[in-house]
């Protein structure tokens, strides 16, 4: 593992001259990854290692940040800066591998803030309207103010405790220090009340800034929330709290979405939704909300980029995310519309697909905390399935806009990328025990 990290360093100097080996090499070392598959914290060094979470969400980070370069390949053929384009997602890759491989809190800390930079100039450098100034404001201020409480009350566990390893925290925590270790990872999902950021960050990103953001910042919150839990077992009484505003917002944000007219800011909604049948299973604190939202969470971050590439293709043709103009693509392209119907299917959560699987654990596992919840389950549930199919039916079906210059059909390219989202994604269906021990 240390070997492959130094690799990864090394080739910030190769990044100034090819974006397909760039790609290639990526690729190459998914392969490497997925051999070496390993259960426990181990192969790094003092305070590093992968576990069987860390595992999974290093092998999507890197799995996302090679779909990312793929599909931004027209930043390469129109001399977009695309040099410092693959050193921004190259430190992004750098910053989520430390991240998710680190067992010190306050490291983690370091990397999960780190983690903001490259967003930020992404969204700044290759975002589409001006807008984009404030939507990076958005993003950069809701997540410093959900994480300056956490800073402090790691110095506080450091100066009390004289560590910060994840297993060798033992304190008596109070009800200051429980809200200041989850909030920043709220914040960061997001939950609702604090999702205003989120969609307007994916609106104003470019393909690349959408796909790692859905696919891979989000999941930083939930696996906050699982490192913060390994130690804080007291004050978990307060937990009803933060699965009561999830279970509304996922309702309300269904309906949300079906009063939206941009695709990527439904598509952005949509994940706050799916987030937020995460957090609840992750508050519920038991082995089927734990082990669903992990699922939950692989299935929407392929699921979720998988959309938002098939958005950005559509908008390469047409120069339009609105769904009034983009409509009758089944008539234009009728194999990208397979695609289309296929992640939409996966984002409603349709068999094969992990998002089934993480989806009922996660329905066992509120049900089994209050059978209250089931109201809010089964309505979130439905208009999961109401606007998805919205989606595709308002974006595939009707008459093409006759004011509309359509420049290409699709490539072997754009077939290559979406392949790679969908087969992931159903296939893991058949061997998901690799996922929960």
């Amino acid at each position: 593992m240390m070997k492959l990290l130094l690799m990864y360093l090394f080739m910030i100097l190769l990044l100034f001259d090819w974006w397909i080996f760039l790609a290639s090499f990526i690729f190459y070392s998914l392969m490497i990854l997925f051999v070496n598959y390993n259960y426990f914290y181990c192969s790094l060094s003092y305070s590093y290692g992968v576990d069987l979470i860390s595992y999974w969400m290093i092998f999507l980070t890197l799995w996302i940040v090679f779909l990312m370069i793929m599909s931004s390949y027209k930043i390469k053929i129109n001399y977009m800066s695309c040099c410092e384009f693959l050193f921004v997602s190259w430190l992004m890759f750098i910053f989520l591998f430390l991240c998710f491989s680190c067992m010190n809190l306050f490291m983690f800390y370091v990397w999960f803030e780190s983690s903001m930079i490259p967003i930020l100039f992404l969204i700044f450098g290759w975002g589409y309207q001006p807008e984009r100034l404030s939507a990076g404001m958005y993003l950069i201020f809701y997540t410093l103010f959900g994480s300056f409480p956490l800073l402090i009350c790691i110095f506080y566990i450091s100066s009390i405790n004289l560590t910060t390893f994840y297993f060798l925290i033992d304190l008596n925590f109070n009800i200051y220090m429980y809200l200041s270790l989850i909030l920043a990872f709220l914040f960061k999902m997001p939950m609702f009340f604090v999702h205003f950021w989120l969609p307007k960050a994916h609106v104003e990103a470019p393909v690349s800034g959408s796909m790692i953001l859905a696919g891979v910042l989000l999941k930083l919150g939930g696996y906050g929330l699982y490192r913060v839990y390994t130690f804080m077992y007291i004050y978990l009484k307060y937990n009803f709290i933060w699965i009561g505003v999830s279970m509304m917002g996922s309702f309300v944000i269904g309906l949300l979405c079906l009063c939206q007219v941009d695709m990527k800011s439904m598509i952005a909604y949509s994940s706050v939704s799916h987030m937020g049948l995460v957090i609840g299973g992750i508050m519920t604190c038991n082995t089927y909300g734990f082990w669903g939202s992990f699922i939950m969470m692989l299935g929407h971050g392929l699921c979720s980029s998988g959309l938002f590439s098939l958005a950005n293709m559509m908008y390469e043709r047409t120069h339009s995310r609105s769904i009034l103009i983009n409509k009758g693509f089944l008539s234009f392209m009728p194999s990208m519309s397979l695609f289309w119907f296929l992640l939409v299917a996966n984002n409603m959560s349709s068999p094969p697909s992990l998002n089934l699987v993480g989806e009922v654990m996660l329905i066992m596992s509120l049900m089994s905390w209050s059978n209250m919840t089931i109201l809010f389950l089964g309505l979130s549930s439905f208009l999961s399935c109401a606007y998805s199919i919205y989606l595709y039916s308002i974006t595939q079906h009707g008459v093409l806009y006759s004011g509309m210059k359509f420049e290409f059909y699709s490539n072997i390219r754009e077939y290559y990328i979406l392949i790679l989202h969908w087969v992931p994604l159903n296939l893991l269906f058949m061997k998901f025990d690799m996922l929960i021990l």
